[in-house]
């Protein structure tokens, strides 16, 4: 598919989840109305609430009528308020500008390698559907000085602010980004109309199996490795002298690691194999995405197998998440947005992870393509005139 073709449903997708979640966050005053706590309870309202203040335009505590918060500003003249409040909107701004940008990139490097059509309709969706929840981290980190500078002390512990801001607002983005992808696979059905049966990359089953597996390796370094508790203690801790960027350890253990685990302790052992559960689900997600992957794209070029990896990551992360909530039991009381507290932890580990992954992958399967027939070297009649 051409990028001309590509370029409608990708702005449609992004302009779609743009608006879903400015609309989403513009509705986090009526949470605030007096009947919300009894119609909806106190927890899930909070719960909601967790989950919209990230994009939410209403100013924080420390930012409305002058309250007092500690560790932030609030007892500062009406020109300085009016200041960290305009800072405050430019964050928000960059940050839905930046959530168009970052969509519309991705989705048209994947609806031009990964077309909806013949047999690519769910992996297109998938693929979008996590990249949507991509575009919404990156959003969330580029927008993050200026919603930090807000604070009235951006200069104290900015890593860990940083990271703070960044592990914030992530199940909005899964949620919506669900609607953006059926409508940006609904539209590029309907331009992809006329270009003709579109090319598949062959690849030897057995390369495709070296790629699947060097990269769900760079994924499992993460999951085993890196995600040990140990080892996590060090990544966290991680703290040189002096500097405003002197304490890095949270910024990366939140861009490293795709989980925690350690060795079981005192429980019972069938509840610790069911948390390991989900990783095992994580890195076969990953595998078998991987190993179809390049079969499915038009041509496996290094950023199309990137950009693949990284939505491979996010839906194994995804589902194991999902594996974790079903089989966990909390108790009764515990409503379904309580279950799905922990929905989209790790996303920034997944974009880290996903790239390395792809990016291997892409490196292993190099060679074998290297003498293969170029997808777009058919007849023009055969393919509609597309190149």
């Amino acid at each position: 598919m051409t990028y001309r073709r590509a370029v409608i449903p990708a702005l449609v997708g992004g302009l779609l989840l743009t608006a879903l979640l400015w609309w989403a966050g513009a509705s986090a005053d009526a949470l605030h109305l007096p009947g919300s706590g009894g119609t909806l309870g106190a927890e899930p309202v909070a719960e909601l609430q967790r989950w919209l203040a990230p994009w939410s335009y209403d100013p924080p505590a420390f930012l409305d009528s002058g309250a007092q918060v500690s560790g932030h500003v609030g007892d500062t003249g009406d020109d300085n308020r009016g200041y960290y409040n305009g800072l405050y909107t430019t964050g928000l701004q960059i940050r839905y500008g930046a959530v168009l940008v970052f969509f519309v990139l991705g989705a048209l490097l994947l609806v031009r390698r990964l077309p909806p059509v013949r047999g690519r309709t769910t992996a297109a969706f998938l693929a979008l559907w996590t990249w949507g929840i991509a575009a919404g981290t990156l959003a969330l980190t580029v927008s993050a000085p200026w919603l930090i500078a807000s604070s009235g002390h951006g200069s104290y512990r900015f890593l860990p602010q940083l990271s703070n801001v960044i592990a914030g607002g992530q199940q909005l983005p899964v949620a919506v980004g669900l609607v953006a992808a059926g409508a940006t696979v609904l539209v590029a059905r309907i331009t992809a109309e006329g270009a003709g049966p579109l090319p598949r990359t062959d690849v030897p089953a057995r390369a495709a199996r070296l790629a699947a597996t060097a990269g769900t390796a760079v994924i499992a370094l993460s999951v085993v490795v890196l995600s040990y508790h140990p080892v996590a203690a060090a990544l966290q801790t991680y703290s040189p002298a002096g500097g405003l960027l002197s304490e890095p350890g949270d910024l990366l253990r939140q861009w490293l690691l795709l989980g925690a685990w350690d060795v079981p302790a005192g429980g019972p052992i069938l509840d610790w194999l069911l948390y390991r559960a989900s990783d095992v689900l994580l890195l076969a997600v990953v595998w078998w995405a991987l190993r179809r992957l390049p079969g499915l794209l038009t041509r496996a070029t290094l950023p199309a197998m990137a950009a693949g990896a990284v939505c491979a990551t996010l839906l194994g992360l995804l589902a194991g998440q999902l594996l974790r909530i079903a089989v966990v039991r909390a108790g009764p009381q515990q409503g379904l947005l309580s279950f799905s507290a922990g929905l989209g932890n790790g996303i920034p580990a997944a974009l880290t992870c996903g790239l390395a992954a792809g990016v291997l992958a892409a490196a292993v399967l190099r060679p074998s393509l290297r003498h293969a027939p170029h997808p777009d070297a058919a007849e023009p009649a055969q393919y509609g005139g597309e190149r």
